[in-house]
């Protein structure tokens, strides 16, 4: 399939994907600098626009009639030159390759909706959800030419949380380091040793099994490893909230991939919740769910020994696995 001409046209770059939107920015100035070589090329502020600064840079120059333009942070742009730019959509200039950054939001979305109306060319960079993660670093591997399974992927997501950037950087750094082109787990664990194996995530998943004793010593090195008390606190409540949606949902009769994205998780870990419905009842998680809430609190009040609070959490929550509701007294 041919590539549009990008000169004569505007495109919209829209989303809070950040690393998307830089890659997707990327993509369209080379394909315009491949079809004009000579052109310039000027990358701007929106808030740094005035209507005489917006018609400068958008109006070629001395050296370059051919221009290729960036304007970043649409949502910022002054008011005054809302019809200015919507002019450049709707009469494009041939001699400009112009790229309208907009990082999502209700902020300049009136803008946004003028301009599609104007039929430009949209590229969406959306949220990648945390159950896409492991399949975005496995496409990350993929692009460059190297392997990446599903479990290992799931260890790196494990180890660097929702950090899109983190997860590209590691998948680079791991294949440049690889002799064969393959990120195998146990490279990830070693690389990633203290924040792989021991993380807030795992603490949980040891709680939920539990695992008691094996989540105290978890919970002692993953503090000792600079794990900050309140994203434990917050990774429990996570779990415990993610294992209450699939005893809700579990009944659905869906694919596991579908019920994994009704809960807002990776695809591999509908087996771990499965595992852990079998010894949580209802009123076990609802009664774990107050003790987090009531432990974060006092966390976030600056508690005397947030390590000593995590500790009783620990052992409060593990110790209401399994429990079934005690019959009603006549």
């Amino acid at each position: 399939m041919d590539q549009p001409p990008r000169f004569g046209r505007v495109v919209l770059v829209s989303g809070p994907e950040a690393v998307l939107a830089e890659r997707a920015v990327a993509r369209l100035v080379g394909e315009a600098r491949r079809e004009r070589p000579a052109a310039s090329l000027r990358q701007v502020d929106a808030a740094t626009l005035d209507l005489g600064g917006l018609t400068e840079v958008t109006g070629g120059s001395l050296f370059a009639t051919d221009q290729i333009v960036v304007i970043d942070g649409l949502d910022n742009l002054a008011p005054e030159l809302t019809d200015a730019v919507v002019g450049l959509a709707t009469h494009p200039v041939d001699e400009l390759a112009l790229t309208l950054v907009h990082p999502g939001g209700v902020k300049g979305k009136g803008l946004l909706d003028r301009l599609k109306k104007a039929r430009v060319e949209v590229v969406d960079c959306p949220t990648i959800k945390a159950w896409e993660l492991p399949q975005f670093a496995i496409s990350e591997a993929r692009a460059a030419g190297g392997r990446l399974d599903q479990g290992t992927a799931a260890t790196l997501v494990e180890a660097l949380g929702p950090d899109v950037r983190g997860i590209v950087g590691a998948v680079r750094q791991l294949l440049a380091d690889s002799e064969d082109g393959s990120i195998t787990d146990a490279v990830a664990r070693r690389y990633f040793a203290g924040r792989a194996d021991v993380t807030s995530f795992t603490v949980a998943d040891s709680v939920l099994a539990g695992r008691r004793d094996e989540a105290l010593g978890q919970l002692r090195w993953a503090l000792d490893s600079g794990v900050a008390p309140v994203l434990i606190c917050s990774a429990m409540a996570a779990a415990l909230r993610n294992l209450g949606r699939y005893l809700d949902a579990r009944d659905a009769r869906i694919r596991d991939a579908d019920l994994a994205r009704t809960i807002g998780v990776p695809p591999w870990k509908i087996k771990d919740l499965a595992r852990a419905a079998h010894d949580w009842t209802p009123n076990g998680l609802a009664e774990s769910i107050q003790v987090v809430a009531r432990v974060d609190a006092e966390i976030k009040g600056a508690a005397a020994d947030p390590g000593f609070a995590l500790e009783q959490l620990v052992i409060r929550v593990a110790g209401l696995r399994g429990r079934r509701p005690e019959p009603a007294r006549r």
